[in-house]
């Protein structure tokens, strides 16, 4: 209590003189022990903090400017532990990278940091929005088709926002391309998610395919074709592997083409429920007749066919789900998928197999499902006209595309960037030295 009531003398203008004159360098020494036992206790919070328990202590930090470890599954961000792909990774590599694509059957979304094989995936979504049903017949998108895109696309903007991605490529392809409403679609999303998304070129949409897909290529093949079986498109690209097949080399787009068929608009045209082995030889000729132009220039510009190796390289939901079922997989596996070799004998017995299912039956199949049931069989012809039209012996599957070649393209910017701004930096240091 008498501690207490001169701090009440301290603070009152009736205290006497000499009290006054005491008061305040009692108050300063006790301010004065305060602050050090307030330093003392944060010293020892900082201490414990830089100084773990064994059990407890974290790696030990590599040294700036080299990547983190290799073959660890990417984690979400919490625990107090920075991401997986950001650690170890030079200051200016931590961005968080955002790769969207929106196609006419699907609505797909990778997130990923820099890392130096590549880039390590921080998070990921897919949904089937079938953004092109109907299309063929009305020439538009319906509202329906765009109610199930925009749902699918704020759960992208969240995911985005959450994570904090700095660098965003946002596409749209054949839908948006094809539809009368496309642009008025575009404006729509941007208004009700935020998202601002860029309707890209049957070229643009070729080359990020390539890009996404080329370390899967065959070095040792001097040529591949790459395919990319979509909703409402195919692309077809040829591919010469500069150098002659080295592993350094880029791969070099020689020729490419856009079919206007893909999955959802071959099963509209035909039906996807009951598909008998003639109705699917007629969608398989129909694909073959669009892709004799193409066949006609690039023996034109090749010359003879056989005089050099090439292999196919398709990337697809038609082309992994053939994989699958191939394998035999209770359930969808992408790592046991993605980069296997398989036959075009493997091809034509699963199809086969498929062919023989009825919707039901396909629908229960853990790698087909009720969401591709009726769309499978479309790809599964546009996948034989391609392997009839290029008898290759070896097919190669990849589980990857556009957004990987987003992701790839825009991290190779921004690492140009810097090189630009280090060369330049060393220039001003060299002219200031002399």
């Amino acid at each position: 209590m008498a501690s207490h009531d001169a701090r009440i003398a301290v603070s009152s203008p009736a205290a006497d003189s000499a009290s006054a004159e005491r008061a305040p360098r009692k108050g300063r020494r006790r301010r004065r022990a305060r602050r050090g036992k307030a330093s003392a206790s944060g010293a020892n919070a900082e201490v414990a903090k830089q100084s773990p328990k064994p059990a407890q202590r974290p790696a030990a930090p590599q040294t700036a400017g080299r990547a983190g470890s290799q073959g660890k599954a990417a984690r979400p961000n919490g625990g107090g532990r920075r991401p997986e792909g950001q650690r170890g990774t030079r200051p200016g590599d931590e961005h968080l990278y955002g790769a969207l694509d929106l196609g006419t059957n699907n609505c797909r979304l990778l997130i990923a940091r820099r890392s130096r094989d590549g880039f390590k995936v921080v998070d990921a979504f897919s949904r089937i929005v079938r953004l092109g049903e109907g299309l063929t017949a009305s020439g538009r998108l319906s509202d329906e088709a765009m109610n199930r895109a925009t749902d699918a696309l704020r759960v992208c903007a969240e995911k985005m926002k959450r994570r904090g991605v700095t660098r965003a490529r946002l596409i749209a392809t054949e839908a948006c391309r094809r539809a009368a409403n496309g642009a008025a679609f575009i404006e729509r999303v941007k208004h009700d998610t935020g998202l601002d998304l860029e309707i890209v070129s049957n070229e643009d949409e070729a080359k990020l395919a390539v890009a996404g897909c080329a370390p899967l290529l065959d070095r040792e093949c001097s040529s591949a074709l790459v395919f990319d079986i979509g909703g409402g498109s195919t692309e077809l690209i040829w591919v010469r592997q500069q150098g002659g097949g080295g592993s350094g080399d880029r791969p070099h787009i020689e020729d490419w083409t856009s079919l206007p068929c893909g999955v959802v608009t071959l099963a509209e045209g035909h039906g996807g429920i009951d598909i008998s082995p003639e109705l699917y030889d007629r969608m398989v000729d129909e694909v073959s007749e669009r892709i004799a132009p193409f066949i006609a220039r690039l023996r034109a510009t090749r010359g003879t066919d056989g005089e050099e190796s090439f292999h196919l390289l398709g990337t697809s939901g038609t082309v992994t789900t053939i994989a699958g079922v191939h394998l035999g997989l209770e359930r969808y596996d992408r790592s046991r998928v993605d980069g296997i070799w398989i036959t075009p004998g493997d091809v034509y017995r699963v199809t086969r197999d498929l062919l023989a299912l009825d919707y039901q039956a396909r629908a229960a199949h853990p790698c087909v499902g009720r969401e591709r049931a009726d769309l499978v069989l479309a790809g599964c012809a546009i996948f034989e006209a391609i392997a009839i039209a290029w008898p290759a012996e070896r097919l190669r599957v990849a589980d990857r595309g556009l957004r990987e070649g987003i992701l790839l393209s825009l991290m190779e910017t921004d690492m140009a960037r810097t090189r630009r701004r280090r060369r330049r930096r060393g220039a001003r240091r060299a002219a200031a030295g002399e």
